[in-house]
């Protein structure tokens, strides 16, 4: 069955279908750019600590910079932050090639970079947010989200893909100055959107305090505050699948490096399935939140018992399409149901708490994978996001009164939570 024209709805806006375009080459760049970083980084030390300690290094300013990042975008104009962004991150990239031509034995500037790189993705990432959201009407956001996710899947398999193959001509040099050039198709997609069809959020005035207002409102959100912690939790014992999917490959399954590849393969597809599933939903519901959160966690317990790598990837594919519906699901209501003025500072704590869960599950999940066994940390994992999803539901439906109504200022697509 084909996908119907209302799955792509948010393509009917000229300024989207830029947007669009724009991601996916943005995208595909900074895989490529990924895979050139790890592995210079491999070359010179020899050390996957040292690749993961890089990913300290960028997601270290979100968890400290990122509520400042938030206020920034809530009081400035949002398209002069993305396209300073964009000239910071390009510049980087370009720092990149030349430590790569010029044959630099220290790993220390590339860590410099990378951390420079976590600054600009802190304090310009909830701009990025805020404008993506008013490249379509408050309707077609959600669905805008979902194929975002869809191009996010498609630019990654991508990135990668043309890296693996162009690597033995370009060098590493060569994939920088590839993602460097992206970010320009993304300053032109801007430029030539039409201004009329903007749909500018409310914008906060400047004022002390900005950061703490942000603070204190998630703070004083029960809804948001329950539904953040779901996501934390599913994010970090209920996601990091490269470290399970690997610990199960090189462990019970006994499938190697062949069945690992085969692995995040399948999780691809089932990335892109799943934003396929967000976009063919009317409207994204916390009821949709809650019932993905659920299955993916029993989908992820059961994963642990599989047998075959058949049979764990076969689970992969509906856990990929939960991960990524479910995501979704989080950051389309977060930021509908929220006050405009406060949207970059509620996309600011969705980062804070995305990067969190990325730092502390990660190594859980390992140590988890190395004194347990893969499949023990698997099961935890997934009765810990199965237990979320039941305490959140409760705490919700304590909400769902008068006071779960006030607090999230009702709008209509709320209603069918």
């Amino acid at each position: 069955m084909l996908p119907s024209s209302s799955t792509f709805r948010a393509l009917r806006h000229h300024n989207y279908r830029l947007w669009a375009g724009a991601d996916i080459v943005s995208v595909t760049g900074t895989w490529m750019q990924v895979l050139g970083v790890n592995w210079l980084i491999l070359t010179l030390t020899g050390s996957a600590t040292s690749v993961g300690l890089s990913l300290v290094m960028q997601a270290l300013p979100t968890l400290l910079l990122g509520m400042w990042g938030g206020a920034l975008a809530d009081r400035l104009p949002s398209r002069p932050v993305v396209v300073a962004a964009q000239i910071a991150q390009a510049a980087l990239a370009a720092v990149l090639a030349v430590i790569a031509f010029a044959d630099v034995r220290s790993v220390l500037p590339i860590y410099a970079v990378a951390l420079a790189g976590g600054v600009v993705n802190a304090l310009g990432g909830p701009a990025l947010g805020r404008f993506g959201a008013e490249v379509v009407p408050p309707a077609d956001l959600p669905n805008a989200m979902a194929l975002g996710s869809i191009l996010n899947s498609a630019g990654r398999i991508l990135g990668m893909s043309l890296a693996g193959v162009l690597l033995p001509f370009t060098g590493m040099g060569g994939l920088f100055v590839i993602n460097a050039a992206s970010f320009f198709v993304v300053i032109a997609a801007v430029a030539a959107m039409r201004r009329a069809e903007f749909h500018v959020l409310a914008a906060a005035g400047r004022q002390p305090g900005a950061v703490l207002d942000g603070l204190r409102y998630v703070l004083r959100t029960p809804w948001l505050l329950a539904v953040l912690a779901l996501w934390f939790v599913s994010g970090s014992v209920g996601r990091n699948y490269q470290v399970t999917m690997a610990a199960m490959s090189a462990g019970p399954l006994e499938s190697g490096a062949a069945g690992y590849g085969l692995l995040s393969t399948v999780f691809a597809v089932g990335t892109v399935l799943g934003g396929f599933l967000a976009a063919t939903r009317p409207h994204l519901t916390l009821r949709l939140l809650l019932i993905t959160a659920f299955v993916t966690g029993v989908a992820q317990a059961l994963s642990g018992l599989m047998p075959s790598v058949w049979t764990f990837a076969a689970l992969m594919l509906p856990i990929a399409a939960g991960a990524v519906a479910l995501d979704t699901t989080v950051s389309a209501r977060a930021q509908l149901d929220s006050p405009e003025n406060m949207r970059g500072r509620v996309i600011a704590a969705l980062s804070i708490v995305s990067a969190g869960a990325g730092a502390v599950g990660g190594p859980l999940l390992g140590w988890l994978s190395d004194t347990l066994g893969p499949r023990v940390a698997l099961e935890a994992g997934g009765v810990s996001c199965v237990a979320a999803a039941l305490l959140t539901a409760v705490a919700l439906a304590r909400l769902s009164g008068r006071t779960f109504r006030q607090a999230v200022r009702l709008r209509p697509s709320l209603e069918n939570a």
